[in-house]
């Protein structure tokens, strides 16, 4: 079937909304027609640095319409209104664990650009391969393949551009909060990078009744939202020495921190920032050839860990997490809408612009009705 999609030439390129050929479902695949995508730093990450055999199709925030289900499918049905997220295997002991935010095949599923095993390609242009299924999905398009793993079910009142980040970014955030660090009412946290999952982080702290939430940043404008929702102090990176003054909000030091930049010196603050005990979560997501320092002694004599968090973090299952989130913003304790900003889809290079900029937190891509 024809599809328009933005594609991507070439790294640091701007993408172009093209024609290209998606195949039929197969009996285990799911066809979306996208409503909205919502734009992640992982998305602009690859653009500018992975080396992917171009033309690609990215995105992974999508949400949308169920158009077709292939034999094999029974979680959803034509019209169901879902949200997709990454790819995972099922079969490998952390998908049978419940762990699929850390599935063993998880690289090569998600990228694995669309190709099969008999060298064909879920994607195309005049019969040449494009770069596909990316994360599970390649939202960046009017149409997207994807399967049961990716896919989640919500109720068709919901406004699925507004939902479509909860895929990945801000899920990604209130997961290292709720499922990674498991922090407990009355604690102390530092939020590193008031972006969209940094923000998420802070209202999932809120949530969970932290008395300290500390939110860093260099943006004032960023630090005036994280008060908004929810931070009780905000440090400006770039006006104050970060360490000195957090270890001043809490005493000593915070019981949890959480790193949303990815940027290692950042990772190594979010690190000294702890206090006895104190467990820290790298979320953001730092090049291949990055490294982190900290200082093993201190570490080792108050007894503080570090833990890798990503998309629904430890013991989170997309499916079960985000129609929880989607519980709180019901209930107004997870206002999302606060951070995004809406695009047209031919709109998506200013969207790019915007949020590598900073002058955009979330955006947010609608695509054209069918």
């Amino acid at each position: 079937m024809k599809i328009q999609a933005a594609l991507a030439h070439a790294n640091k390129s701007p993408l172009s909304i093209e024609e290209i050929d998606l195949v039929e479902p197969g009996p285990n695949d799911i066809l979306v027609r996208v409503v909205a995508s919502g734009i992640c730093h992982t998305d602009m990450t690859v653009l500018n640095n992975a080396p992917l055999p171009w033309p690609a199709v990215l995105g992974h925030e999508g949400a949308g319409i169920v158009e077709k289900v292939g034999a094999n499918i029974k979680k959803v049905a034509v019209g169901d209104s879902v949200l997709m997220t990454t790819a995972s295997c099922g079969v490998c002991e952390n998908c049978v664990e419940g762990q699929p935010s850390y599935c063993t095949s998880f690289r090569d599923i998600n990228m694995s650009g669309g190709y099969c095993a008999d060298g064909s390609c879920s994607h195309s242009q005049h019969s040449k391969p494009v770069f596909g299924r990316f994360f599970g999905q390649s939202s960046f398009a009017s149409y997207a393949l994807t399967t049961e793993r990716s896919i989640i079910k919500i109720d068709s009142d919901l406004p699925l551009a507004l939902m479509a980040p909860l895929g990945c970014g801000f899920q990604t955030g209130a997961a290292a909060v709720f499922n990674t660090l498991e922090v407990r009412a009355g604690t102390s946290i530092a939020i590193f990078g008031a972006g969209a999952v940094g923000l998420s982080a802070v209202m999932a702290a809120k949530i969970s009744g932290c008395s300290q939430i500390i939110a860093v940043d260099v943006v004032p404008s960023r630090l005036a939202l994280a008060q908004e929702l929810g931070a009780t102090h905000v440090v400006n990176a770039g006006e104050e020495n970060v360490i000195e003054r957090i270890q001043q909000i809490t005493g000593g030091g915070a019981s949890y921190s959480v790193d949303a930049s990815g940027i290692p010196a950042v990772m190594t603050q979010a690190i000294d920032a702890l206090g006895f005990k104190g467990v820290a979560a790298l979320v953001g997501i730092a090049g291949a050839e990055a490294s982190v320092t900290f200082n093993p002694t201190i570490l080792q004599s108050r007894c503080q860990s570090i833990r890798g968090s990503i998309m629904a973090g430890v013991n989170g299952v997309p499916e079960v997490f985000v129609p929880k989130l989607i519980a709180y913003w019901r209930a107004g304790k997870f206002p999302i809408e606060k951070m995004v900003k809406f695009y047209d889809f031919e709109d998506i290079n200013q969207a790019i612009h915007d949020a590598e900029d900073g002058s955009c937190i979330k955006p947010v891509l609608k695509l054209p009705e069918a």
